[in-house]
């Protein structure tokens, strides 16, 4: 046995039940252990394990005036891990940061300024930067959700702000893991996890803004990266700020934007086999997009055609995303053990 895989196995009970609070917040003691088939001394002994270590804490539950004392339940420490997020629009930016279970806080917001990209990097850079002194070793991750075309730290094509290789290295933290991603997708993972689209297997995440963007999100993990707003759905001859011609998003604004919106959704359908599509923006559940839909689906699918669900979390689905994965950094072998007080999960 190697020394990773030994140190795998001291912490693979914590890892479970951090990782169960982190999915269902404020859950009892005696539920995570039925959920995670824990014996009752096993879950007290992490429990306890993960409280003494800043962790996790147990709060003390309001009564409900029945039978019996309430159990407590499950949540975040008040000194425990948080993730900077950062979350840069096609008008605005934001920082807030997220504790274990989700819960955001926004600690500031700001207009992006779009003709200076290196000023608004600096902006927010500065923000994250008082996140950190703030918060101290608390911060475990910096993750961004950018409204852009995104390869590794850099944006690669912000065709709704018009920027075009902008690096985003300047919110990087020593010793912390720099997370990007794009913005729908990030917010398509929070639809699966935490929104309109939970227990969906595999779901369509479509959102409509300044452009159009989403990805398919198949158990809860997003499994593509790409543009849908810049698949050829559209007028051939219309030029796209992107270098591109025929873009679908070019279509969704003004008239006829239902009628285009929906029959690319068709489209997607008939390609990706979602099991249910989210659609966050204005509108974006009216009679016309429906009718849209529909005509724009393969016969065999509209017997039964994936349902159209509006977004439950909205631009706050952005942030909610970039938690996420976060905590799915944080939530690791390698991320528990970097924290100053972790080493004693092991003993």
């Amino acid at each position: 046995m190697t020394a990773y895989q030994a140190q795998a196995l001291r912490y693979q009970g914590a890892l479970a039940v951090l990782r169960h609070v982190h999915a269902h917040p404020g859950v009892s003691r005696a539920e995570m252990a039925r959920a995670l088939e824990l014996s009752s001394g096993s879950a007290t002994e992490i429990t306890t394990r993960l409280k003494a270590d800043s962790l996790l804490a147990e709060d003390a539950p309001a009564p409900t005036g029945g039978r019996g004392r309430p159990s407590p339940r499950l949540v975040a420490h008040p000194h425990g891990p948080l993730a900077c997020l950062v979350d840069i629009g096609y008008d605005r930016w934001r920082v807030a940061v997220a504790e274990l279970g989700g819960r955001t806080t926004e600690c500031a917001s700001a207009p992006l300024q779009r003709r200076d990209p290196a000023a608004a990097i600096s902006a927010v850079a500065a923000k994250t930067t008082a996140a950190r002194r703030r918060f101290g070793g608390r911060i475990r991750a910096v993750s961004v959700a950018v409204a852009a075309t995104v390869r590794g730290d850099r944006i690669v094509q912000g065709s709704s702000f018009g920027w075009r290789d902008v690096s985003l290295s300047p919110l990087r933290s020593r010793g912390l893991p720099l997370l990007v991603g794009n913005d729908a997708t990030l917010a398509g993972m929070a639809e699966a996890r935490r929104g309109a689209g939970a227990g969906v297997r595999r779901l369509l995440h479509i959102a409509v803004e300044a452009g159009v963007g989403g990805a398919l999100v198949v158990d809860g993990m997003p499994v593509n990266d790409g543009e849908f707003g810049h698949l050829p759905f559209g007028d051939p001859a219309r030029r796209c700020p992107c270098g591109a011609y025929g873009c679908w998003e070019r279509e969704v604004t003004g008239a006829g934007a239902a009628r285009a919106l929906g029959r690319g959704l068709g489209g997607l359908v008939n390609a990706l086999d979602p099991d249910a599509v989210t659609l966050s923006g204005p509108d974006l559940v009216g009679k016309e997009l429906r009718s849209s839909y529909r005509s724009g689906l393969m016969r065999f699918y509209r017997k039964d055609p994936p349902p159209l669900i509006a977004s439950s979390l909205g631009a706050d689905g952005r942030l909610v995303g970039a938690a996420e994965v976060a905590f799915d950094n944080i939530l690791t072998v390698e991320g528990i053990a970097h924290a100053t007080v972790s080493d004693r999960l092991s003993r």
